[in-house]
């Protein structure tokens, strides 16, 4: 039985696909378009899931779109009703999308699936429409290793829902408990994403990233909560949320919030864009920071007082936020969490899917024979073969060294990484969800001091204060960081361990953000945060034995088992897909050298990058 999940039409598509229950391919539709969180119809993702398993569209039984579109309709015609005439632009823009398209989703899809295999017999194929939160549920339980787990998901919004709590037991979840729209952690959270100058829907982590430049010892945070406490958000011990729709515009305005009416709460203006950041500012950003964490633990401690249960599985855009999936693990709330890798709406394509497997058709789950769960390591997207990286190469005149060798490569490598080179590492199936995890990735020295900086500025040309992520070999993490828990997805935060950190100078919280940001807090300073913590990424050798060889040798060569990882892609750009893709990329920026497979670029031998290629959008799909 195949079963095809489909996530489309509001941002991050993306197509997975079942084989008995087991995922066989998923990506998502950015990577082969190269438009950062593309909305459309993710006719490539599907191409390569189809390709993957070498079948035709008409060997589908079950295509699953991972919400329920006229039950959208339906909250979007109640809330303008509800919030008349207050609306009435935003009213006018919307209706004749949903008129015209979404509210014939069944025809729309048909016909996308039309244009990829003209001659494929659709009418017999089932077409399932589950709910949004069921998708993010089914997408976090059924791939966890729980036989038996609580299920939270929180986002903005789905249909209604905008946070549920379910129960998940053997291959069934019932759904106990859901908060519903207007009132949402995750639109909350976007808000201040908003107000601080960061895009919606995209620039959520940067706010997180940035709370940590907020000052604790100022009483600006208090302050904050308590104004976020007494004017925008009440929150009630069950973690349940109510947003005073007076100080917010998105339920049926175009923006988020009413600019004038937060000036006057937070006495300074909504940061425009590339505006300097200003300490006031960073204090927000740590304060609102705070505030969800206070309501993602409460919402925790319900799901398990309602459950019973030891186990957690995570899902929807609020999962991403690594912050407080580290201290909902700290509290011991629960003894096991389990988080999908891709938890935000590209997720709900696999959610889709395991449901329609799972609760539509009666299935039982699969055993996981060993495995850590049913995820793969989150490796399943395409691979290049040898020769689409030959061509590659061919394409630009690029001169290369050929590995027969890898352990010979890695051992290269390392000692090139030492000296304090950047390297770009492009190996295997491609990852599932936003975060690079060793297979299309950024390498560095994480004990280089000036290593943060030089990556920001001269590789990934983002904003200077945004933080690195370390991988790490799995046995060796306590060494480094405060965890006794594997987080292969790098979606856990860590503290660095006392023994490697550097005691703060005096005055430092009365410090700029670029003194802060530029002083060496521990031995692996390219890495820690200004509060000491790391989003890391455990590596394992049975899911990724290329980059646990690598980091091997690393070892072996400097006594450090851990080096930086960030995504292989520049500011604006989806994470590379192709060989041509991190050609592009390698060429465009600072790095030193580029790593496919057992073939290894030297960008001093490389010849100039011809400005039409260059510029050339990357379309390619294999």
């Amino acid at each position: 039985m195949y079963i095809l999940g489909i996530s489309a039409f509001y941002h991050d598509s993306a197509a997975a696909l079942l084989r008995e229950g087991e995922i066989v391919a998923a990506a998502h539709e950015e990577r082969f378009t190269r438009k950062k969180h593309d909305a459309g119809f993710p006719r490539r993702a599907i191409e390569y899931c189809l390709r993957e398993a070498n079948i035709s569209l008409s060997a589908i039984d079950a295509f699953a779109f991972y919400d329920k579109p006229l039950l959208k309709f339906e909250r979007l015609l109640e809330t303008y009703y509800a919030f008349a005439p207050r609306g009435l632009r935003s009213f006018l823009l919307s209706m004749p999308v949903w008129l015209k398209e979404k509210m014939f989703l069944k025809k729309l899809i048909r016909d996308e699936l039309k244009a990829i295999e003209e001659d494929a017999n659709l009418a017999s194929i089932t077409m399932l429409f589950p709910e949004h939160h069921l998708s993010h549920a089914a997408s976090a339980y059924y791939a966890s290793p729980f036989s038996e787990a609580a299920i939270l998901t929180i986002d903005g919004v789905g249909e209604w829902a905008t946070a549920s709590i379910a129960h998940g037991s053997g291959a069934n979840i019932t759904v106990l408990k859901e908060l519903h729209f207007p009132h949402s952690v995750g639109l909350l959270y976007s808000a201040f994403t908003y107000f601080l100058g960061f895009k919606v829907n995209s620039g959520e982590y940067k706010l997180m990233g940035l709370a940590p430049y907020g000052d604790p010892t100022s009483p600006d945070i208090e302050r904050y909560m308590q104004i976020i406490y007494d004017n925008i958000c009440t929150v009630y011990n069950d973690g349940s949320v109510w947003l005073n729709q007076e100080v917010f515009d998105y339920a049926t305005g175009l923006h988020m919030v009413r600019d004038d009416v937060w000036e006057k709460l937070f006495g300074f203006p909504v940061r425009k864009g590339e505006g300097e950041l200003t300490q006031q500012q960073c204090n927000l950003a740590l304060a609102i920071q705070r505030v969800t964490e206070d309501i993602v633990l409460k919402m925790a401690s319900e799901a398990q007082r309602l459950t019973g249960s030891r186990r957690l599985a995570m899902a929807g855009g609020v999962a991403l936020n690594c912050v407080a999936n580290g201290k909902l693990l700290r509290t011991g709330i629960f003894d096991e969490l389990f988080i999908q890798p891709a938890a935000g709406d590209a997720g709900g394509a696999l959610g889709a899917a395991y449901a329609a497997y799972h609760i539509y058709y009666g299935k039982p789950r699969v055993a996981l024979h060993g495995r850590m769960d049913a995820m793969n390591g989150a490796y399943l997207g395409p691979e290049a073969s040898n020769f689409a990286i030959e061509e590659t190469a061919k394409k630009f005149g690029a001169v290369y060294r050929y590995y027969e060798d890898f352990q010979a490569l890695v051992e290269d490598i390392a000692s090139i990484l030492a000296d304090g080179k950047v390297v770009g590492w492009h190996q295997g199936r491609m990852e599932w969800g936003p975060r690079a995890l060793g297979n299309r990735s950024i390498l560095a020295d994480a004990r280089n001091p000036n290593m943060q900086k030089h990556l920001n500025l001269k590789i990934k040309y983002r904003e200077g204060f945004r933080p690195f992520a370390p991988s790490v070999l799995a046995e060796d993490a306590a060494e480094y960081f405060d965890i006794n828990v594997p987080s292969p997805y790098m979606l856990l935060i860590a503290d660095v361990v006392e023994k490697r950190r550097n005691p703060l100078p005096a005055g430092y919280h009365a410090q700029d953000s670029r003194e802060k940001l530029y002083f060496v807090r521990s031995d692996l300073p390219a890495v820690t945060h200004l509060d000491y913590s790391a989003r890391l990424q455990t590596v394992h050798k049975e899911t990724n034995p290329r980059y646990y060889a690598l980091l091997s040798a690393f070892k072996k060569l400097t006594g450090y088992g851990v080096l930086v990882n960030t995504s292989f892609n520049v500011r604006g750009e989806p994470i590379v897909c192709t060989p041509e893709d991190s050609y592009r990329c390698f060429m465009r920026t600072d790095m030193d050298y580029l790593v496919i497979g057992n073939f290894v670029f030297d960008k001093a031998q490389q010849p100039e990058l011809k400005e039409s290629d260059a510029g050339k959008a990357m379309l390619t799909s294999d």
